[in-house]
């Protein structure tokens, strides 16, 4: 299992170095953020002793050193607009950005797996049908309409769920969270199921592919000839060999839950990771950016590791690489 890890952590410190310096690169040489934070009627003068404090007067490359030096010990800079660590600003939006990531994808497994498995297990049924016709919406329908439609209905017009912000919080384990209030719950609904739709409908079709597939199998035909029931065939043989690539795409989409909520965060006035990120862009704050994208790039890779380790429980022999 050791040797198994760290086959899996190098390959994620290497792209870990590698979107470091392309996030680097990339941001650092667009715009000047002097420009946005000094006044504009302020002389040469201020504006290079701005430069010099912020460290923008280095050549690129040692700009790039310093910041990787301070970022192996956990320093990602400083904010250019706030003065404070960037670290911080994000680590104080992130439980609000988790926690509707989470009730997305729960939701997405909740209601696509059982409908996938639904609909391959009676593919030619009225039932299937309507829930791959369905499905075809969740593709097509955009998610920042999603969320206005949401919003509108709910919100403005019935009046049943507050259109926008995060409602009262209480605290767990000293994090400020929204769903163990009722108020909090409430602000959280449209929000999570805007990010679902999507994922729902992927989890249908792909839990549905791989339904259909499994059962044509000798040994779901021999299960069935011994007489195994079919609630066992269907929960233990089908759902086991269906689960590496749900795994698969559940891992991977609550990655970009994480990353891509910042469009579902701004139509909800959610304050997440994502609304951060569309304020610093606009005011060229560098260091919460660079810093945001890398900490994804974190989650990314942890997220990736975790669903290895997951396929090695469901099958040993992808911790054995192959061999029998």
């Amino acid at each position: 299992m050791i040797t198994f890890l760290i086959r899996r952590l190098i390959p994620s410190l290497m792209t870990m170095f590698v979107m470091s310096l392309i996030l680097f690169l990339g941001l650092y040489t667009i715009g000047d953020p002097v420009e946005i934070l000094v006044d504009p009627s302020a002389d040469d003068a201020t504006r290079e002793a701005v430069r010099q404090s912020l460290g923008l007067d280095l050549p690129l490359y040692l700009q790039f050193f310093r910041f990787l030096g301070n970022a192996l010990h956990g320093d990602l800079g400083n904010s250019f607009v706030q003065n404070v660590p960037a670290i911080q600003l994000i680590l104080q939006r992130m439980p609000a950005t988790l926690e509707v990531a989470v009730l997305a994808l729960a939701m997405a497994v909740i209601v696509g797996l059982p409908l996938g498995m639904l609909a391959g297990l009676r593919p030619n049924g009225k039932a299937s049908r309507v829930i791959m016709s369905v499905s075809i919406l969740g593709f097509s329908l955009p998610g920042f309409w999603i969320g206005l439609m949401l919003a509108l209905g709910f919100g403005v017009l019935l009046g049943w769920l507050p259109a926008g912000g995060r409602g009262e919080t209480s605290l767990l384990l000293g994090v400020p969270v929204s769903f163990l209030t009722l108020d909090g719950l409430r602000h959280l609904i449209l929000p999570a199921v805007t990010l679902s739709l999507y994922k729902t409908a992927l989890i249908i079709r792909l839990s549905r592919a791989g339904t259909r597939e499994v059962m044509q199998h000798d040994y779901i035909k021999f299960a069935r000839a011994k007489g195994v029931k079919s609630s066992r065939i269907i929960f233990v043989h089908v759902l086991k060999n269906i689960a590496i690539p749900i795994v698969t795409v559940v891992g991977l989409e609550f990655g970009s839950l994480i990353a891509f909520a910042v469009v579902t965060e701004t139509v909800f006035a959610w304050p997440g990771m994502g609304k951060l990120l569309i304020d610093s862009i606009l005011r060229l704050d560098r260091p919460v950016v660079v810093a945001y994208l890398l900490i994804v790039v974190v989650m990314f890779s942890l997220i990736n590791l975790a669903v290895d380790l997951v396929y090695s429980l469901l099958d040993p022999r992808i911790r054995m690489g192959g061999k029998a």
